[in-house]
């Protein structure tokens, strides 16, 4: 059996290789070694391991799932590793690794290969995982190649590359996405399946023609990540007592409004995962389908051979579903249509780009939907955005001027903030995660009445939130709670404005 252990003057570590297929991974850095041993793995590995390491091994049972997420933390490429990488990149090395297809799926961490730009690539990934970011942004400009993360819905640097790596860095990507590496003059869009450990993550690849060279953007859809629970995503108990009653319901239209990057996808998910018990027949459209999810049909858009949202749902409908999803409903045809499948017996979620519940009403009137099958098909319109996650370790009071006092003594609630600072816990941001804020309009009676004579969105909204909080109300409670900054609030609802 060949050397299962490394030694340096930094750790012990055991070969990735030798971890993932003996099912065993060294859960310390020095003697005295303490081994976690997965299911049903190796004793003859472990034997050697005890060769190697000496007596004194504490041995710790794991479930897959444990071993898998130890695996991935121990063997995950830190940003010191990622910068090292990228400042010591050759202008000599070779471009024979970048003519090799790759596969349909690759393990990030089992990649020996010596190249520095295919470990620049590794590092970049393994990093953006670990630091839980959405998506990596690599931004060519005249004198280096900038790459950025977007973690929590804000950019952060990670590290600067040289220039000359700049046409090497991409057209890695490129070929990992199975995009054209000649064509450098128009916008392409990929997809690359890879593993980190036993974690598996779908990457979105985005290029687009710049004046220094690609910018290139790759969307992290972590699968691990993906399928929540409706009770995971924190909204407030009436509003998720609201939704789930709705989602009980034979058929009607629900909608989701926000911007994007304000959740909305994952809603969604999480409600259809909760519809999913395998006596009803649930069809997507999506642009991109972004999860795969067993017992669900997803089809996804593509606007150059026909296939476009409007098409899509005029299909599914002959596949005999009970429920339907449509990614978005962005124009008048896909909007009557999602209607007269509601009026036919069955239950459609959909998105509408809006900045709140109320907004939605009008924008589907605009787009020529008849009031009277507003009124009588759909059956809850939620608008949500996300906001970070004070760090409870190092957030101190805020300090409030007149206006942000106004605002809380516009709502009742006591005049009180706080803002971040930033500490070793939170990685000096001042934020840890992010939770959603949430504003739901049920039709009853009397909004369907007040639809039907047209009714202002300020007459609608005015009734609506009549006893319940619209999305600014929600974020200063959050805010006065101590569970988000006020900045954060004004920045993702609006000063004022919700809707």
């Amino acid at each position: 059996m060949s050397a299962v252990a490394t030694v340096s003057a930094e750790r012990t570590n055991l070969d990735y290789a030798f971890a993932k297929t003996h099912g065993m991974v060294l859960l310390s850095a020095e003697a005295p070694w303490r081994v976690g041993l997965r299911e049903g793995a190796d004793v003859l590995a472990l034997l050697e391991l005890r060769r190697i390491l000496g007596p004194g091994i504490e041995v710790i049972d794991l479930s897959r799932e444990a071993f898998d997420e130890a695996l991935s933390q121990q063997y995950a490429v830190t940003s010191e590793a990622t910068r090292s990488i990228a400042s010591g990149f050759d202008a000599e090395t070779s471009l024979d690794a970048l003519s090799e297809e790759a596969g349909a799926t690759a393990d990030l961490l089992d990649s020996q290969d010596d190249a520095p730009v295919i470990r620049l690539i590794n590092g970049l990934i393994s990093e953006a995982i670990t630091q839980g970011a959405s998506d990596i942004h690599i931004e060519p400009y005249e004198t280096g190649v900038s790459v950025r993360l977007r973690i929590d819905g804000v950019m952060r640097d990670l590290l600067q590359a040289p220039a000359r790596a700049k046409s090497r860095l991409v057209s890695r990507i490129k070929v990992m996405a199975r995009l054209d590496i000649a064509e450098k003059r128009l916008p392409q869009d990929g997809r690359m399946s890879l593993s980190l450990g036993g974690r598996s993550v779908d990457v979105r690849v985005s290029t687009l023609p710049s004046r220094h060279g690609e910018r290139v953007v790759m969307r992290i859809l972590d699968k691990d990540q993906g399928l929540r629970s409706l009770e995971s995503l924190g909204m407030p108990p009436r509003i998720l007592e609201r939704f789930r009653s709705v989602l009980e319901a034979p058929n009607g239209i629900v909608l989701v409004t926000g911007p994007t990057g304000s959740g909305k996808t994952t809603t969604l998910y999480a409600a259809l995962n909760m519809l999913n018990d395998r006596t009803r027949n649930i069809l997507t459209v999506e642009d991109p389908v972004e999860y795969a999810v067993d017992g669900i049909g997803q089809t996804q858009v593509n606007p150059r051979i026909g296939l476009t949202f409007a098409a899509g749902l005029r299909a599914i409908l002959r596949q005999d579903p009970n429920v339907v999803m449509v990614g978005e409903i962005r124009d008048a045809e896909t909007a009557q249509i999602a209607v007269q499948a509601s009026l036919t017996g069955h239950l459609v979620f959909s998105t509408v780009h809006t900045n709140g519940a109320v907004a939605a009403i009008t924008r589907l009137r605009d787009m020529g939907v008849e009031p009277y099958l507003l009124a009588s098909t759909v059956r809850l319109i939620l608008a949500q955005r996300l906001v970070r996650r004070l760090c409870d370790a190092c957030k101190q009071t805020a300090v409030l001027g007149a206006h942000e006092t106004a605002l809380f003594d516009a709502i009742g609630v006591d005049p009180k903030a706080f803002e971040p600072r930033g500490c070793p816990s939170c990685g000096g941001s001042g934020y840890v995660g992010r939770i959603g804020l949430y504003e739901s309009v049920v039709l009853d009676d009397e909004i369907r009445r007040m639809i039907h004579r047209t009714a202002s969105e300020q007459d609608i909204a005015e009734y609506a939130f009549r006893d319940s909080d619209p999305l600014l109300a929600s974020g200063l409670k959050c805010a006065a709670a101590g569970v988000t900054s006020l900045s954060d609030v004004l920045r993702s609802v609006g000063n004022g404005q919700t809707d």
